[in-house]
């Protein structure tokens, strides 16, 4: 049995293959193609490669050929009838990717415009442009991602999700958190209203009144909110708020859904705790504050409440959110949590990462 001989890469180019098997956004044929080469590049048969890359030995064996023969560029279509492009489209896309996606030091930017690629690749902006739309690469997108450091990252996204899922029989699940600096902001101009053709319209300048924070309690089940404001939120506004709750819900067993803030787990908080064994903490994991389904009642408040309020004083902010939570308690609904813990752990596990906000 006959097996090929390891392929020697040229200098400098797997950087640029890795670049184009990681790629989302290129066409599927080229990032097959690469991640052909790279496989060839560790020494693997052939064979092996066509059946880790879905392909067939002679497509294998055709690449292999092609990269040796004629580097990253021979790696692209071959030329069909037609005026030939005078511009390389593979060149714009690997200098797009390499050094993942970052220019030059000298030029001291974070990231490629259309333009400022023309200019060092001596073409049109406009090329680079098209290039870009038909590749879907765009260099001037991000997206934010967390990392979680907790060791105990599994138990309490199972010991979470499984409350949402599965909560305990003749038991009620709460969801608790706080909401610090909701700011009173007076517009220094009447809010005009929304008329034909016109939103509703605001000065962007305002008068900072103070802040309070909203401490609220959302009930799984039922979508009914408990809640208070109180000018700080330390451990003794915490334990009075929990002691509210449990006024709120007596003689039934509470499963309270919170994060790792400190005030959760202040001495006073546990000692009091110890004393009302029908009141059980779940903390979310480091950086996971997500999971806390408190958090989306806290968005619907800002949105629908708060933010295109004008309050002249802490006073008319509290008694806003106030009538705002009655009128939320009269139309409640449940919050249903869909995905089952291991869907989570799956999508976080790679270095551990907690959330990924899209752009």
């Amino acid at each position: 049995m006959l097996v090929a001989a390891q392929l020697v890469l040229s200098e400098g180019e797997r950087s640029r293959l890795e670049a184009l098997t990681r790629s989302s956004s290129g066409q599927a044929g080229i990032a097959s193609r690469a991640r052909i080469v790279l496989l060839a590049a560790q020494g693997l048969p052939n064979a092996e490669i066509a059946r880790r890359t879905g392909t067939s030995r002679p497509t294998v064996v055709g690449w292999r050929d092609r990269y040796e023969t004629g580097g990253i560029r021979a790696l692209a279509d071959m030329p069909r009838s037609g005026r030939p492009p005078e511009i390389d489209e593979i060149d714009v896309v690997v200098a797009t990717l390499a050094d993942d996606g970052r220019p030059p030091a000298h030029l001291g930017v974070t990231h490629w415009s259309a333009r400022l690629l023309a200019t060092e690749l001596k073409i049109g902006f406009a090329t680079v442009a098209r290039i870009w739309r038909k590749w879907n690469l765009q260099p001037w997108r991000v997206q934010t991602f967390k990392f979680s450091t907790d060791p105990e990252l599994d138990s309490k996204i199972r010991d979470v999700v499984g409350l949402y899922l599965h909560p305990p029989e003749k038991a009620v699940v709460l969801c608790i958190d706080e909401k610090s600096q909701v700011q009173a902001l007076d517009r220094t101009a009447p809010i005009l209203p929304i008329m034909p053709g016109v939103p509703e319209r605001q000065t962007h300048d305002y008068v900072r009144n103070g802040t309070t924070t909203l401490f609220a309690a959302l009930e799984v089940a039922t979508g009914r909110v408990e809640q208070t404001c109180l000018p700080r939120h330390r451990h003794q506004e915490f334990l009075r708020f929990l002691k509210q709750v449990a006024k709120a819900y007596p003689r039934k067993k509470l499963h309270i859904v919170c994060d790792n803030y400190a005030t959760h787990k202040h001495p006073a908080t546990t000692t009091w705790l110890a004393r009302n064994p029908r009141i059980t903490l779940h903390f979310t994991p480091t950086s996971g504050s997500s999971l806390n389904m408190v958090e989306i009642l806290f968005s619907i408040i800002t949105r629908q409440a708060i933010r295109r309020g004008s309050y002249s004083s802490v006073k008319e902010l509290i008694a806003a959110i106030g009538r705002y939570i009655d009128g939320w308690n009269e139309r409640c609904h449940p919050f249903s949590w869909t995905k089952p813990a291991d869907d989570l752990l799956n999508h976080c596990r790679p270095g551990q990462r907690t959330s990924f906000t899209r752009h």
